[in-house]
């Protein structure tokens, strides 16, 4: 089989849990007719697919591509091998799923660590009532008005776009479209689609805060998800030819790599001072934010990264009930019964139940190799590579 045919099936493979889990295609900008063939044919069968996925792994070393290529597509034709199992109602354990989806081993967090993190939130939010009601109140102080919601997100949108494109460039016609929406488990999602234009969903049910929506719209769009997609086509598959890169599928490594990436891009285009420099945009806004204390918060909640993904472990590697771990999340992450309970359905749903590990080992991956960088410059060059190659997991280690 010669490289092209080989893709072929790969993307034929890939479309196809389309079929069977709704959303498991996050993205696909390739052949429409490759897509419109898989979708008029027999609904696929999960064993199919998972020996078809190991005869395409068991074949990759004899088809002619170069090295980085054949290590993505490999990680990748794992990661759909066990999705494939699983939706054929194979038991496979939690740690185990995980590592097959995402290249990545994961364990519980300690919590003399989130005590820690506590403590250096005690300090930074002094006053009375408990760490617990100091922090939902700074939360609360910290809500957008939602008819100035609008108005923040262009602003921000805006800032951020024009960073980008001094540092990282992108094609002219480069867009995103943002757009409010409720009843979803995620506070905003990218879709990307292709043509280097990208929607932006922003979930309603959840009170949107000022510390939180520039870290927002830097990970959704500039330089997060959209900057991503659209510089891979443009580099990796209009100039390189790689048409593996027109999809991009839910639990995968690619996953764990552009959730790190995108958790890291407001520090990585803004930087330290990030607190200043939006409450300068809030103040053209007419709106009051304490930028300081907010990267204050932020930079101590640093230590709580994990509390979600033991929330995970506690659920589907524990089997503890529903309550427990709502009681696990409210203590640790600071945050309301309503939060909690909104979490519970992210890690309770059938789709996206591990995809928390790409958040908290995305960001530790790829948090650790950025700060390895000598220099300012150096780490803007790294962070350009994140966007630019076909990187995984193991390859980054």
């Amino acid at each position: 089989m010669d490289a092209d045919d080989f893709v072929t099936e790969y993307l034929t493979l890939g479309l196809s849990f389309d079929r069977l889990e709704e959303g498991f295609v996050d993205a696909f900008t390739g052949d429409s007719a490759l897509r419109r063939a898989v979708e008029s044919a027999p609904t696929p069968d999960p064993r199919t697919l998972a020996r078809r996925a190991g005869d395409l792994r068991a074949a990759l070393p004899a088809v002619d591509l170069t090295a980085d290529r054949a290590s993505f597509l490999d990680a990748h034709l794992r990661a759909l091998e066990c999705s494939a199992r699983k939706l054929a109602g194979d038991e496979i354990g939690f740690v185990d799923e995980v590592r097959a989806y995402f290249d990545i081993d994961i364990a519980l967090g300690d919590q003399d660590d989130y005590r820690a993190a506590h403590h250096r939130l005690d300090e930074v939010l002094p006053g009375a009532g408990s760490l617990t009601e100091r922090m939902r109140a700074h939360r609360a102080s910290d809500e957008i008005p939602p008819e100035r919601l609008a108005a923040c997100v262009e602003a921000f949108s805006s800032a951020l776009r024009d960073e980008v494109r001094r540092r990282y460039p992108l094609p002219d016609t480069e867009q995103v479209t943002y757009e409010v929406v409720g009843d979803k488990p995620w506070s905003g999602f990218n879709y990307y689609l292709g043509d280097y234009r990208s929607t932006v969903a922003i979930n309603s049910d959840l009170k949107q805060h000022m510390a939180h929506l520039p870290r927002l719209i830097a990970h959704e769009s500039y330089p997060g998800h959209h900057t991503e997609h659209c510089r891979k086509e443009a580099g990796l598959v209009a100039t390189a030819g790689q048409q593996e890169q027109t999809i991009f599928l839910v639990n995968t490594p690619q996953c764990l790599m552009a959730e790190g990436l995108a958790d890291l891009a407001l520090e990585s285009l803004i930087g330290p001072g990030w607190g200043a420099w939006a409450q300068e945009i809030y103040a053209d806004l007419g709106l009051r934010f304490d930028g300081a204390r907010a990267e204050a918060v932020h930079t101590a909640s640093a230590g709580l990264l994990g509390v979600r993904q033991d929330a995970a472990l506690m659920l589907h590697d524990q089997h503890r009930s529903h309550d427990d771990v709502a009681s696990f999340l409210e203590r640790w992450s600071l945050t309301t019964s309503e939060r909690a309970r909104q979490s519970l359905r992210f890690l309770t749903s059938p789709l996206w139940r591990a995809y928390i590990s790409t958040y908290v080992e995305g960001y530790r991956l790829l948090g650790g190799w950025l700060d390895r960088a000598d220099t300012a410059d150096e780490r803007s060059a790294r962070f350009a590579r994140l966007l630019d190659e076909p990187l995984i997991p193991s390859g980054l280690r």
